[in-house]
């Protein structure tokens, strides 16, 4: 029986932990793990590699990687070295620890603004959280000098993240325990049908302090793939991971049956083909007969039209984007952004119950969106002749894991417009010029168990960026016993809607905090918030009584730049440099253009705010500080908040005239909809960062119109 149990468990933790990604391998290997394909090689999809020929190589080739940018992702062989370097670090010599994160600990940034192409890398650091013996390790690895140079161990609170060793021990222990089989007899649930999984515990008050925990909940997965649809509601189980005991076990809804699997599978060979629900469409590609216009330079270095930026997997953050130039008319490369990514992302679910006020996650720092990033599906994720890459990570025992196909950059022209203008014939004039709009988009897809988030980074021509975040994957369910909302006899007792029989989709909230160190032709910009503000004519003045004027206001400190979006106070907010003007004095910047938005309404002393506590302002800018990356803090897992982006700001530093970081919080209210269930189509939101006096002129002026000679003559299959 307890074998059925650890397969069940496998498979989810495979899909839902940041440590999925963790197992037992006992060194590198060209084989993938059981839950990703099997291609390891980068794909490029060309009908000629030649513009890659810089990076299509053998599916051997990350055994020979060698890192050739300062901010290049860790090498097979660097993490080979590193494993050997903490086998004989003295701490650790009797017994090595359990390595929860490995990644790049990024020279400063000043050392990486002065390399140049050729100049020698600077010393190659690993930064490495380990857990051992109860205490969480924070150790730097100099390559170069081969040995340890730096190793604090955490006082405050939170963990890293758990690992698969961590949890199957958990599950040792529920399983042997008989309530627990108890609980799951009178469900009657077969034991070869359960799937549990691990929700981050969050942190809720004294009684959870001390003790590393994990919350087991479970599923049926009979007769489906979606077992998120299948939940066995209120049985929760609290473990102490390091004692393997159980702190609480909670039974609350034993009369509560399991949702039934009926139209639960999503999967495309499990649907009838005769559905009158099928959408009559068509296949279609967009075509490039002279193959893609970007470049991939060693690896990590993208080209594309008046672009070119760094590009890396990372463990946590899942895609980071650095040193981002454009291309000025004068043709001198202008630096815009030095490192943009996703730093943390939260998701509290709106439910007081027992089985259910711990669900607060926090993605990005609990689970890890590279960790959770599945490899693409081609032709669906990514379009014909994307390029793919892939993450290199390290398992929990220190060996190198390779993560297929992770990424993908590809072109879009989805018929949008770049630029256009037509005059009337009778004005004198028969004029209709319209530019067609290319883009360059690079694609990650993290799958945080019912979850998938897709995160494009979106490049224009015209110098603007926009950062899209999209949403799918399977809602968290309440199982009920209501089949119908006329059985409800108190509709205000539901936290969610009733998406399918006995099912309630509760609802909730994501947020997703983004780091962006901006520099703006340099490293030391301003922010000013600029307000439009009515003005009242006097009288006899005008025919008009009221006008707006934009009023500019730079700010000096932290408190300054702290921003709430409000509609009926309209602003825009711009990153500039002083010290850089434009031909006509305006100072160079960019402005950040909120889109579709949502702000936290939990009270600030909730425990789950109080860690995400970045939400109370979907604005923030601090000073530059190699520290503070994440907004939730380095060790998210049970903390209290004490290391987030809210304390960090309370320090009321100087940012006028600094290098300053730009955070940007994007959020969703999710309110579930039968049309969720039992997959959700894709929603997203997005924010852009636009150039605002940073080109002399419209930037694409000169932008080749297409001809009709210019694409290939392409007719429709014969349907006979």
């Amino acid at each position: 029986m307890k074998k059925h149990y650890c397969i069940q468990f496998l498979i989810i933790i495979s899909v839902a932990v940041f440590i999925f990604a963790y197992t037992r391998y006992t060194g590198y290997s060209t084989s993938t793990p059981p839950w990703a394909t099997t291609k390891t090689h980068r794909n490029t999809n060309l009908r000629s590699t030649s513009i890659f020929d810089t990076t299509v190589r053998n599916s051997n080739h990350h055994f020979t990687d060698t890192p050739l940018h300062p901010l290049d992702p860790l090498t097979v062989p660097e993490i080979n070295k590193i494993r050997s370097i903490l086998s004989t670090y003295e701490p650790f010599s009797s017994s090595f620890p359990s390595i929860n994160t490995l990644s790049l600990d990024e020279p400063e940034k000043s050392q990486v603004l002065g390399w140049k192409t050729g100049d020698p890398l600077p010393n190659r650091r690993a930064s490495v959280i380990s857990f051992l013996d109860g205490k969480t390790h924070l150790l730097t690895v100099d390559l170069n000098l081969g040995a340890v140079t730096d190793d604090v161990v955490n006082v405050g609170s939170g963990y890293p993240m758990l690992t698969t060793e961590d949890m199957t021990s958990a599950l040792q222990v529920i399983y042997s325990d008989v309530e627990f089989n108890n609980s799951i007899i009178a469900r009657g649930v077969d034991f070869n049908d359960l799937i549990c999984a691990p929700p981050s515990p969050g942190w809720f008050g004294p009684d959870e302090e001390g003790k590393r925990i994990i919350k087991v909940q479970c599923f049926s997965g009979q007769n489906t793939s979606n077992f998120y649809m299948r939940p066995i509601e209120g049985l929760t189980v609290t473990v102490d991971v390091d004692k393997r005991a159980i702190v609480k076990l909670t039974d609350t809804g034993r009369k509560i049956p399991v949702p039934k699997e009926t139209n639960t599978d999503y999967r495309y060979d499990t649907q009838n083909p005769s559905s009158d629900l099928n959408p009559e469409t068509n296949p279609m590609s967009m075509e490039q007969p002279k193959g893609p216009s970007f470049t991939i330079e060693n690896g990590h270095i993208v080209k594309w039209a008046n672009w070119v930026f760094h590009i890396r997997p990372d463990i946590r953050a899942g895609m980071i984007i650095s040193q981002a130039k454009v291309r000025a008319e004068n043709g001198e490369y202008r630096s815009v952004m030095y490192k943009g990514f996703a730093s943390e992302l939260f998701v509290p679910y709106m439910d007081p119950d027992q089985s259910w006020y711990f669900k607060t996650f926090m993605d990005a720092g609990e689970y890890g969106l590279g960790a959770t990033a599945m490899s693409l599906v081609e032709l669906n994720d990514c379009p014909r002749y994307s390029y793919y890459m892939d993450g290199v990570f390290a398992t929990a025992d220190g060996q190198p894991f390779i993560q297929p196909n992770m990424i993908c950059i590809f072109e879009r022209y989805s018929g949008d417009i770049g630029w256009r203008h037509s005059e009337i014939p009778a004005m004198g004039l028969d004029i209709r010029e319209s530019r067609p709009k290319v883009t360059l988009v690079a694609r990650m897809a993290a799958s945080v168990g019912n979850y998938d988030y897709i995160f494009d980074w979106e490049f224009q021509t015209d110098g603007l960026i926009r950062i899209k975040v999209g949403l799918s994957g399977m809602l968290m369910v309440k199982a009920t016993p209501y089949e119908n909302v006329y059985d409800i006899a108190n509709a205000d007792d539901m936290t969610g809607t009733l998406v399918s029989e006995n099912v309630i989709g509760v609802v909730h909230d994501h947020y997703i905090s983004f780091h962006l160190d901006m520099d703006i032709d340099g490293a030391n910009n301003s922010f000013a918030e600029v307000n439009l503000v009515k003005e009242k004519t006097l009288p006899g003045e005008s025919p008009r009584k009221s006008y707006l004027k934009a009023k500019r206001k730079v700010a000096k400190t932290e408190d300054d730049a702290r921003i709430k979006l409000k509609l009926y106070d309209p602003s825009e907010f711009h990153v500039f440099n002083p010290a850089r003007r434009s031909r006509l004095g305006n100072p160079t910047g960019y402005k950040i253009v909120p889109g579709g938005n949502a702000a936290s309404l939990l009270d600030l002393d909730d425990p789950p705010q109080i860690r995400a506590a970045f939400t109370n302002n979907q604005i923030w800018v601090t000073p530059h500080n190699k520290s503070e990356q994440w907004a939730g803090g380095l060790l998210v897992s049970q903390s209290k908040g004490e290391n987030t982006l809210a304390v960090w700001s309370d320090r009321n530093r100087e940012i006028e005239n600094k290098d300053i970081v730009l955070w940007y919080t994007l959020g969703f209210h999710h309110i579930p909809c039968q049309e969720d269930f039992p997959v959700m189509p894709m929603v997203s939101s997005s924010f852009e960062l636009k150039p605002v006096n940073f080109f002399d002129r419209n930037p694409i002026l000169n932008a080749k119109p297409t001809f009709q000679k210019d694409l290939p003559v392409c007719f429709a299959a014969s349907s006979s």
